[in-house]
């Protein structure tokens, strides 16, 4: 069953909530929860395509689309900063000191979100 738009909306209510996590002050889950829409974008668009979509990185989930669609400069840059946020920002241990709340800041999460913000845009664009 295609479920490109199930996924799509999943990803733009994550980001929503990483919005909301920014402002609450829970930049670490605001980062993750950027990460995650962008993934889910992503993945709809394997999902309308009938492929298979596998892993967890937006940038290798790009680069693999990149071999049927030509990607916006810089849009996997942003993937690889997005990726960087799926580990560390939920366990204590991916870092050397204190806990993920204590490691992320509302400038990050909002940078996150934006870059999270264009790759749903350009996915957006492929479903259309």
């Amino acid at each position: 069953m295609e479920r490109s738009r199930d996924w799509m909306e999943q990803a733009q209510n994550d980001l929503e909530h990483a919005r909301n996590d920014m402002e609450g002050g829970y930049h670490n889950w605001a980062c993750f929860s950027a990460q995650q829409s962008a993934e889910k974008a992503v993945k709809a668009v394997f999902q309308k395509m009938g492929a298979v979509a596998w892993g967890h990185s937006v940038a290798d989930l790009l680069q693999e689309l990149s071999q049927s669609h030509r990607l916006p400069d810089g849009l996997h840059d942003a993937a690889l900063e997005l990726d960087k946020a799926y580990i560390p920002t939920r366990y204590p241990d991916a870092h050397p000191s204190g806990s993920p709340k204590s490691r992320y800041t509302k400038q990050e999460a909002g940078r996150l979100i934006a870059y999270a913000q264009k790759i749903i845009e350009f996915c957006a664009g492929l479903l259309s």
